[in-house]
């Protein structure tokens, strides 16, 4: 290798010796890992005893509380369909006459009745903003079903809600009477409309009423508070923190993507003797002129106020790392391997969902060999098709992050995408193709290839025919530099895997 070593000996390696060292200080300074491992399942744990007490209440208390609500659920239905006859989905005026001043406190009055039947004893902390100090309510941590009760104690605000919950018996009719702002996820324009329906209100002289939306978008087990999506900040107008507590001895009432269905947590809770919620009224947030211009600036402070009330975390987990979550179950992964915190991999990476659902594809192909759905280095060996070496070796360290000796799908992404895309990945795949071709005609060969993998990986038998094949094509014995770079593109891993062979041979010969 001396000869190959000294024609390497160029300003160009020691240049990229200095990149390298560089660049490794700024992955290691970048997308620290999440600061809760899971927001989205439900946590709790019932022992023999809790559950003797469960069956023991339940067959006295659920019985009754049914009973009640039912009987409640009957005069609310002919009230809630009367209150939305001839009301559209997309109202352009608010609610006044009958149904504002008759029906609207009816329909409150019948809500909190039912809620106190089911159990629930509310706390109300604070005081309410009227519309002119603060349009709109912020809510969290959204955890359950059972935040309906912040709608009621706020009086009956409109809410922002996904769009076919107006569909569901009973609860959209209940829903439609608030006058809602709906919000279709799989339309690519809803989240525009949204924020253009709720500036068009904030803004308007007409007396519509306070909005109230849960700016996480999906329900958490109130373990931390996920990323605010920016409807409510868009207008920059001053919004109201409401707090959501369940400060109960077991935890009933939380639903989301893992954990309880609908139906376990509502007998769970009425089985309860009481379940307690505190919802607080924080004092009025006004935007400074700066937030007004950031909605990401003016929702991140909202939510930093609202999470230092709450004693809790912060995370950039969204809506989308549920729908990753439920794609890496469909994949047979476990479904934690979504969990990337798709907010900050998307801003700081410049990812979109289909780029980072795509490597989930490939990651997926990799790591469901492998017990537990991450990638030792042996699967990421056996994927590259190359022995496990010391180029391999310091590959696979620069995306197992948290060196624990596997890759989780989040570092695999902010591997492949920081450390396999560099800004000059063009001089190391031009560096990379004058490596492997030896005789300098402008094409690698097998033979080329196979020698100097060979001398790389200290491997003296290894077989290469397979990659080779996939370079070149079926048909052709040699690999041009086009053919080359477009691999290497296809399969940013290799080219990170040559920069490191290239490393390696700079700091020998400048050791020299």
């Amino acid at each position: 290798m001396a000869h190959l070593t000294e024609r390497r000996r160029t300003k160009d390696t020691i240049e990229l010796e200095v990149w390298d060292s560089e660049f490794a200080g700024e992955v290691n300074r970048s997308l620290f890992p999440p600061a809760v491992a899971n927001p989205f399942i439900q946590q709790t744990h019932l022992s023999a005893w809790r559950w003797a007490r469960i069956i023991l209440l339940g067959t006295v208390l659920v019985p009754v509380r049914v009973s009640c609500i039912a009987f409640l659920l009957l005069l609310l239905w002919p009230m809630a369909t009367l209150s939305t006859i001839n009301l559209s989905t997309r109202p352009t005026k608010p609610m006044k006459g009958w149904r504002k001043h008759l029906m609207k406190p009816a329909l409150r009055f019948l809500f909190r009745v039912t809620f106190f039947f089911a159990g629930f004893l509310v706390k109300v902390k604070g005081e309410k903003a009227t519309r002119e100090e603060a349009p709109i309510f912020v809510t969290a941590p959204h955890s359950t079903f059972f935040d309906a009760i912040a709608v009621v104690v706020a009086g009956l605000p409109s809410v922002v809600s996904a769009s076919h919950n107006v569909q569901i018996p009973l609860a959209g009719k209940c829903l439609l009477s608030t006058q809602p702002v709906l919000v279709n996820r799989e339309d690519q324009n809803s989240r525009k409309t949204t924020r253009n329906e709720i500036l068009t209100r904030v803004l308007s002289k007409m007396k519509w009423p306070q909005i109230l939306i849960f700016p996480e978008g999906v329900c958490t087990n109130r373990s931390c508070l996920i990323t605010f999506k920016l409807g409510a900040f868009s207008p920059g107008v001053p919004v109201q923190p409401v707090l959501l507590r369940y400060p109960n001895t077991v935890d009933t009432v939380t639903w989301t993507w893992q954990g309880f269905t609908s139906i376990q947590a509502l007998m769970l809770t009425l089985s309860q003797p009481f379940t307690w919620v505190e919802v607080e009224f924080m004092p009025v947030y006004s935007p400074s002129e700066e937030e007004k211009k950031d909605p990401i600036l003016f929702a991140n402070s909202v939510r930093i106020n609202m999470a230092n009330a709450l004693k809790l975390p912060v995370t950039d987990h969204t809506f989308e790392d549920c729908r990753l979550m439920v794609s890496a179950g469909a994949l047979q992964l476990p479904m934690e391997a979504g969990l990337v915190e798709f907010t900050t991999i998307s801003r700081k990476l410049k990812l979109d969902w289909d780029n980072i659902h795509k490597h989930l594809d490939t990651y997926a192909e990799i790591a469901v060999a492998s017990k537990g759905g991450r990638i030792g280095i042996e699967e990421f060996s056996n994927y590259l098709k190359l022995p496990i070496s010391e180029p391999l070796s310091q590959l696979f360290s620069l995306f197992d992050r948290n060196h624990d000796g596997t890759i989780d799908f989040r570092e695999y992404v902010i591997g492949l995408t920081v450390l396999c895309n560099p800004a000059n990945t063009e001089k190391i795949l031009k560096m990379s193709f004058k490596l492997f071709d030896l005789d300098e005609d402008g094409y690698i060969t097998e033979q080329e290839l196979t020698t100097i993998l060979r001398a790389a990986f200290g491997v003296p038998d290894l077989d290469v025919s397979v990659l080779f094949r996939e370079m070149a094509g079926k048909e052709s014995a040699q690999v041009s530099y086009t053919a080359f770079r477009k691999f290497a593109l296809k399969h940013p891993v290799y080219a990170k895997l040559f920069s490191s062979y290239l490393d390696l041979q700079a700091a020998y010969v400048y050791k020299q």
